[in-house]
């Protein structure tokens, strides 16, 4: 599951016929978060009940996800407890690896979701002692209770699309996608494609683009900080991990984005200006990663991408940028959690 949000559904439902009191913790999502709770109680004997509102694990991997995703993060810095992932799969997994590994992962620890219940409710009981959890089911709409002393909400980091508002969009003649809806620049090619946002979403959004022979411009709206997936022979990631044991946050940024400078050269100078935290302040004060580069950055130095300002309104830049929004506009913004 990802995202069971508590608000308001106008859609018809059955009043709620039962309310079942579960043994162990009641756990609100299937996603990876979810799964590696589950599996801790199941090493310990605990039982658990996992209420899932998609028909089956990690939705958002299988549903909101564009093909050629992999992690960005070497598979050790991304197995969930107690199994790691095969030793045949690459350092970087696809995401038809990481699916399998999911699927697998659950079936080895016995977690077995109640699927098509979407969780719309969850309050405390102070007088029993108990979380009450309200789900619909998507099958019938029927409403059930369920009730636990522990609740343990895993809906995921990326729950909800949201779309920002942009100026002069209702009359915007071509065609608009959310990332989430995104899976290919397969059938883009040839066309000029605006990218909003140049998050690792975005600039492999662009580089895909690229490879399928569409002509990708890419709205920048603030600072960002591009770092080479791997430094030193070994990933960033785990370079980073490891000096954080030893030196200050500060220090460590100042590090990496010394050695990102040597290997990608001078970000702004393309439109990529670098923010004035460093990028694991950054990370840490709001949450945002630094872009990890995978092949787009080389793509914006030849010009094949191009970055420019932040699009406010499709009106205005339509004057100028005409040929380049007629085709298409994707956002690839951050998801409501």
């Amino acid at each position: 599951m990802q995202g069971q949000a508590a608000a308001a559904d106008t859609s018809p439902r059955r009043e709620s016929s039962s309310c079942s009191v579960v043994h162990g913790p009641i756990i609100v999502g299937a996603g990876p978060s979810g799964l590696a709770v589950a599996a801790a109680l199941r090493r310990h004997a605990v039982p658990f009940t996992v209420l899932e509102r998609s028909d089956g694990i990690a939705d958002l991997w299988t549903n909101r996800t564009y093909d050629r995703l992999r992690l960005h993060l070497p598979k050790v810095f991304c197995e969930l407890p107690h199994a790691g992932f095969p030793p045949e799969f690459p350092t970087y997994p696809t995401k038809h690896d990481f699916l399998r590994y999911l699927r697998s992962y659950a079936e080895r620890f016995g977690v077995s979701p109640l699927f098509g219940r979407a969780v719309t409710r969850a309050r405390f009981d102070a007088a029993a002692s108990l979380w009450r959890v309200t789900a619909v089911s998507a099958a019938d709409g029927e409403v059930a209770e369920y009730a636990s002393p522990w609740l343990v909400v895993a809906s995921g980091e990326n729950a909800e699309v949201v779309v920002p508002k942009v100026k002069g969009r209702e009359r915007f003649a071509g065609e608009v996608l959310h990332s989430s809806e995104y899976r290919s620049g397969e059938r883009f090619k040839g066309r000029r494609v605006l990218v909003v946002g140049c998050g690792n979403s975005g600039m492999e959004m662009c580089l895909d683009l690229c490879e399928h022979g569409a002509m990708p411009f890419m709205s920048v709206r603030s600072g960002v900080h591009v770092l080479p997936r791997e430094m030193l022979g070994t990933s960033t990631f785990g370079v980073a991990m490891k000096l954080l044991k030893w030196l200050p946050i500060k220090v460590v940024d100042r590090f990496l984005l010394l050695v990102a400078k040597m290997v990608l050269g001078d970000t702004e100078k393309y439109g990529l200006k670098r923010p004035k935290l460093g990028p694991l302040e950054i990370k840490n004060i709001t949450g945002k990663s630094p872009v990890l580069d995978v092949g787009a950055w080389s793509l914006i130095k030849s010009g094949n991408i191009k970055a420019f300002g932040y699009c406010h309104s499709l009106k205005r830049r339509l004057l100028f940028y005409e040929m380049l929004f007629k085709r298409l506009v994707s956002y690839t913004t951050r998801y409501l959690v």
